[in-house]
């Protein structure tokens, strides 16, 4: 049964994961391209966020891991732009080199401690006197900080040129537009967010791992298509925010599944199949209705056949 300590945390890692689903929501449903960067950018935000956390300064920790996003978004939008790679091995390509550059950050080391470190959590937590309130302050702050900040930049002449390069870009391209420029401020806007949530969770969970990332866009897929069957797709601003309602729902899902004791290592292929059954949903519905209908004729023939 999910007990109410187990329901708080997964909307506390809902909230600081949303992050994670707004980088693969600008783009993935922004500029229509798939990043498998935010996994490597997504550790990247966590190693540096503990190493700068280990040295005293988890604020600054977050501000860097930032823009280590932001340089892993601009590698792989110079791979699409310039050198013409594909955009899947675009990501592939940076998030290998991603692996690299995150164990010499970490000096080589599997993972960084920090239970015994002063995090954001734990300062704050000292200043409420409650660790558990400081767990969903900060979280929520930043997540309205962000949402509200991407709010306002898509409807800027700038956002405005980053939604319609993924709309269509040759028309982009005869309306003047760079949309080299464009490709590579949305995917540096989307890998910096992945990271933000990377550099919150080392700190939220106390430790950094070089393997965090693992898995970690099928996570953000999950909670981009939950939020988008459940509430749909509207304006930017309601989208954005069914992505952080579908991330926080799909960690209680997640923390659910735990308290009925489902084996760990299954939820990648649970997460798998769901996120399968969800994106073939239009597909599904159609073969239904085509069903029903394909039925509906045969009764009315059958019908027929006996009045005759």
């Amino acid at each position: 049964m999910l007990t109410f300590v187990a329901l708080s945390g997964a909307v506390q890692m809902g909230l600081i994961l949303s992050l994670l689903a707004l980088g693969i929501f600008i783009a993935y449903r922004i500029l229509g391209v798939p990043d498998l960067t935010v996994e490597g950018s997504y550790a990247m935000g966590a190693s540096v966020s503990a190493i700068l956390t280990v040295a005293g300064q988890p604020f600054l920790g977050l501000v860097l891991s930032i823009v280590a996003g932001v340089a892993a978004g601009l590698c792989t939008a110079f791979l699409q732009t310039k050198m013409r790679v594909q955009p899947i091995l675009a990501g592939i390509l940076v998030m290998m080199a991603a692996f690299s550059v995150n164990s010499h950050i970490m000096g080589r080391r599997p993972n960084i401690p920090l239970l015994r470190e002063d995090t954001l959590f734990t300062l704050l937590g000292d200043r409420l006197d409650n660790i558990q309130a400081a767990r969903f302050v900060i979280p929520i702050a930043v997540v309205v900080i962000v949402s509200v900040g991407l709010g306002i930049f898509f409807y800027t002449r700038l956002g405005l040129a980053v939604r319609a390069t993924g709309d269509n870009e040759e028309m982009c391209r005869a309306s003047s537009i760079n949309t080299t420029k464009t490709k590579m401020m949305g995917l540096a806007l989307g890998n910096a967010i992945a990271a933000l949530s990377g550099g919150l969770i080392a700190q939220y969970q106390g430790f950094a791992d070089l393997h965090m990332g693992r898995g970690m866009v099928l996570t953000a897929l999950a909670s981009l298509i939950i939020g988008e069957a459940i509430f749909g797709r509207r304006m930017i601003l309601w989208n954005i925010g069914a992505v952080i309602a579908g991330a926080v729902i799909y960690r209680i899902i997640i923390a659910w599944a735990l308290s009925t004791r489902i084996n760990q290592t299954n939820l990648q292929i649970i997460t798998a199949v769901f996120v399968a059954v969800a994106v073939s949903f239009p597909a599904i519905k159609e073969h239904f209705m085509l069903f029903k209908l394909k039925r509906a004729a045969k009764l009315k023939r059958q019908e027929a056949q006996r009045d005759a």
